[in-house]
């Protein structure tokens, strides 16, 4: 796994172990920062499962101002921190150990919302639904990326956007201006 483009082009990452653990393909990573393109520019940028924080990086990369990783599992929590200190981009994130709906749910104090958010959730959880209704009721972002199965039936709102990459989908949500 790597970077790549923008600063850190072609350096490699790091990816957590395990059974379950999926990361999102170079090809994926390539198109998805492709369709977002100049947005990333100056954005602040919320990187929900987390994993290897890969996605995230690469927006900062790219030219992304500030990230925020969200990731609870320890093991990839440890490989985020240490591709963050690889790059040397640690003034820059902000490492969060929490259970995504918990931070998205304290949140809701008022504070700011992101210009982008990223979201790779584990497939077969029914995250990715939990995460379109949670936008829906709330939006944590002015724009919200997420990666899922193809053929995965999710409460999508009029306006959604699908791009299909073989058995994968990138689907754009945007907030209410």
């Amino acid at each position: 796994m790597r970077i790549i483009a923008g600063r850190w082009k072609g350096r490699r990452l790091k990816a957590p172990r395990g059974k379950g653990v999926r990361p999102t393909s170079d090809r994926v990573r390539e198109a998805w920062m492709s369709a977002m393109g100049a947005d990333v520019m100056d954005a602040r940028v919320l990187d929900l499962f987390a994993g290897s924080g890969a996605l995230g990086l690469e927006a900062l990369s790219r030219g992304a101002a500030r990230l925020v990783f969200v990731e609870r599992a320890r093991g990839a929590l440890g490989v985020i921190r240490a591709n963050v200190e690889l790059v040397g981009a640690g003034a820059e994130c902000t490492v969060v150990a929490s259970d995504v709906f918990a931070f998205l749910r304290a949140r809701e104090k008022g504070e700011e919302v992101f210009d982008l958010a990223l979201a790779d959730p584990p497939y077969g959880t029914g995250d990715a639904a939990r995460l379109v209704l949670e936008f829906g009721r709330k939006p944590f972002a002015k724009e919200f990326w997420f990666e899922h199965p193809w053929r995965e039936a999710l409460p999508l709102p009029v306006g959604a956007r699908t791009r299909r990459y073989g058995d994968t989908a990138l689907t754009t949500l945007k907030a209410d201006s």
